[in-house]
């Protein structure tokens, strides 16, 4: 199948008004004859269930957590992105879109990225209106605040819970339509494939995670909104339920999945402390804009730090090495996640990291508790020499700023942040790739769309801080209801969809088999164990850093460790009622397929981009080096039975709107 990304012609300033001024409407007396199906309520399913409803349709709503609230966008700190320029500091949609797309390292569709720029605006608009209590400065207007990788203030943010506030909007939303009929909603259920009937997606087979009861669901049109891959590594931020089993089923069933290659490490996160760990905690990169980031400059000190023989505050300051100010003059310590993550990691491969396992850095806050303690002495005509005065001035500043995240830290960590430095190290935040879609946001499969960071679409090889909540957003209140409108104008007439069709009784008997392969399986090791060992496999071999050795490796390490799986898995229980363990087995199922595929597109692709750093293509001075005439394009892969034997498909990428040069921060 030729790859048809159906981007509208025209300049691109005008692309998305023009495509909306032309495309197929239905009726609302219509809309009440269609249903829809979307599958997860984060910000993308969320906000996309809830104005699919508004419109009219018949919305089938599933989430395999207790409530829509736990998805987990609700984890997302520290803000999303807008060109409001409310600071008045240069930004537009254009620099918005520009500074995307170079964060990406040129590796993103720019029609779908201009659009996206567009639609932020109309997102803060939309969230207000919610009531979304967004931070607002002294006078009562909205506040901004820097992410990495720009040089202007265009963060909106509400403390350190952006996403919990966000969700909690789109929940409303959600709730006012359930309330209304218009949602169906299906708490604690899992899908667990999708139903193509005639080529189109009619509908999904889901688990009842409660009763373990088996159910068809129908639809003239399926969502995707199940979010991203990042727990392919075991270890990571995204919460320990987040999978990828809804965009692997359907891209088992045809629909091709994109740079898989493509996963964010986030340099500020609490560093791994041993192997009791299950997950990892985010440490916002908002934090950035008043923390320093350093390393000590000697080695002798780094290692008296590590053995308890020297405090970090006791070091002078012309004894801290100030690395990304260093190195990144321009940018200082907000240049983008990919590279902020790879300094960090090659200071503490040379031997400089600060904590027990040498694998972390300092984000320090003195210097901010210093000039904000500073200027609100001199606001409030106090003595700004005070140095008890002014520390107390100033913590008070940064507690308002940040202070749920630093009581999350010291909680977690038993340091108290505000009086000595946070260890930070990258760990595995997001995935960039995912199921391709066309600008319309519809997979391979006709009537499959994926959102959110479920697809690929938007961040290319690196993602923006604070983009995720933006993209997802725009996909779901302001993208997908024009375009999937387009495409179910052709079944105002097609009736209810029957779950009775002998594709929906194929697809109920192949998961019945999958299920019972496992919980049948009389094997000596538990899902975890498996897990654990996959996680090891893709962060030594397909983490921060690649090559074609250690991608080889992982390879056939991965295809022997899925083998050993289905022979060894011990699953305990039975198929026929709660059982979470047979949850975990059929995601990591997924993932050890999927983690195959990650090193595939990772081998394959010969140059070092964004979050896909291989170790054969770096600068002289250790930055990724892309290679434009063999690799500008986006890598879609087509299942055929296993991994290994996935086709590539190639969507060339046209950049006809910014220049095509090696990214630099400096």
């Amino acid at each position: 199948m030729a790859l048809d990304s159906k981007i509208p012609n025209g300049p691109i300033a005008d692309k998305w008004t023009d495509y909306k001024d032309h495309i197929n409407l239905v009726n609302p007396a219509n809309k009440r004859n269609i249903d829809v199906i979307v599958v997860g309520t984060g910000l993308a399913g969320g906000s996309a269930a809830a104005t699919l409803a508004e419109l009219g349709y018949n919305v089938k709503a599933f989430c395999f957590q207790d409530s829509p609230r736990r998805a987990h966008s609700i984890a997302a700190q520290g803000g999303i992105n807008a060109a409001k320029n409310y600071q008045g500091d240069g930004d537009s949609s254009f620099r918005l879109f520009y500074d995307t797309v170079k964060g990406g390292d040129y590796r993103a569709r720019e029609a779908n990225v201009h659009r996206l720029a567009e639609l932020s605006a109309n997102i803060i608009d939309q969230c207000v209106a919610q009531g979304v209590p967004l931070a607002r400065e002294y006078g009562g207007l909205l506040d901004n605040r820097s992410f990495g990788g720009v040089l202007v203030s265009r963060t909106f943010y509400a403390k350190g819970q952006t996403g919990q506030q966000l969700l909690l909007g789109a929940y409303s939303a959600m709730n006012r339509q359930i309330g209304r009929g218009k949602i169906q909603m299906y708490n604690r259920h899992e899908m667990l494939d999708v139903v193509v009937v005639g080529g189109k997606a009619r509908g999904i087979i889901a688990r009842n995670l409660i009763t373990g009861e088996i159910e068809r669901h129908s639809a003239h049109a399926v969502v995707i909104a199940s979010g991203g891959y990042g727990n392919v590594f075991f270890l990571s931020t995204n919460a320990m339920g987040s999978n990828a089993t809804a965009a692997w089923k359907v891209h088992k069933k045809g629909a091709y999945f994109a740079n898989p290659c493509y996963t964010q490490i986030h340099p500020t996160c609490i560093p791994v402390s041993g192997d009791h760990q299950s997950k990892l905690t985010l440490m916002s990169e908002s934090l950035r804009n008043d923390g320093r980031i350093w390393v000590p400059k000697n080695i002798e000190d780094a290692q008296a730090i590590r053995e308890g023989r020297l405090k970090p505050t006791e070091l002078a300051e012309a004894d801290r090495d100030y690395y990304l100010e260093r190195r990144y003059p321009s940018f200082g310590n907000l240049v983008p996640r990919d590279v902020a993550s790879r300094a960090a990691k090659e200071r503490c491969d040379a031997g400089y990291g600060v904590n027990k396992t040498g694998e972390a850095v300092y984000l320090d806050f003195a210097s901010a508790i210093q000039r904000y303690g500073k200027e609100q002495a001199r606001i409030k005509d106090l003595d700004d020499n005070d140095d008890a005065l002014v520390k107390k001035l100033g913590t008070e500043v940064i507690e308002n700023k940040y202070g749920n995240l630093f009581q999350m830290y010291e909680k977690i960590v038993d340091e108290n942040p505000y009086q000595t430095p946070m260890m930070i190290y990258p760990a595995v935040h997001y995935t960039m790739g995912g199921v391709w879609v066309d600008y319309n946001l519809m997979t391979t499969i006709e009537g499959c769309y994926a959102i959110g960071e479920a697809n690929f679409s938007d961040h290319g090889a690196n993602r923006l801080g604070a983009s995720a909540l933006m993209q997802g957003l725009a996909d779901g209140y302001f993208v997908l209801p024009y375009t999937i409108g387009d495409y179910l104008s052709k079944d105002i007439r097609t009736g209810a969809i029957s779950t009775d069709l002998p594709e929906f009784e194929e697809a109920e008997k192949n998961v019945r088999g999958q299920l019972e392969r496992l919980i049948n399986n009389n094997g000596k090791h538990s899902v975890d164990h498996f897990h654990k060992r996959l996680g090891k496999i893709m962060w030594d071999k397909v983490g921060m850093a690649r090559n074609a050795q250690g991608l080889t490796e992982a390879i056939s390490e991965i295809a022997a460790l899925r083998e050993e799986f289905y022979n060894d898995v011990k699953v305990p229980g039975d198929m026929n009622g709660f059982n979470q363990e047979l949850e975990k087995a059929m995601r990591v199922a997924d993932f050890l397929e999927l983690g195959e595929l990650f090193a595939k597109d990772a081998l394959h692709r010969n140059e070092s981009c964004g979050g896909h750093f291989r170790e054969e293509y770096q600068t002289e001075e250790g930055e990724a080096q892309r290679d434009d005439e063999n690799f500008a394009y986006v890598a879609a892969w087509e299942y055929k039975g296993k991994p290994s034997e996935a086709v590539l498909h190639k969507e060339d990428l046209v950049f006809d709107n910014v220049k095509l040069v090696q990214r630099s921060y400096k």
